[in-house]
């Protein structure tokens, strides 16, 4: 089963605070994966902040277009202990 994002908040720098839909929680630090075309507007601070959870594909995104694969995220998460 593929995990579901179903909130996301920003918590500093480009740590953002993602739940699943499985109940984990926890941070994700995507400041090493903002490289290629579509992720280099984010490295800006302003525009990182903009993501939002897509309701259809689950996962965060952004208005550029940009997003990661939910199992990406959950690979990467801290979990909040």
């Amino acid at each position: 089963m593929i995990p579901k994002v179903i909130e996301a908040k920003y918590v500093q720098g480009f740590v953002i605070r993602i739940r699943f839909s499985d109940g984990i929680e926890g941070d994700v630090d995507l400041g090493e994966e903002l490289q290629g075309e579509v992720f280099e507007s984010l490295n800006d601070l302003n525009h990182f902040k903009q993501f939002c959870v897509h309701p259809e594909l689950h996962t965060i995104i952004w208005p550029n277009g940009a997003d990661f694969a939910p199992e990406f995220l959950y690979a990467k998460i801290q979990v909040l202990a």
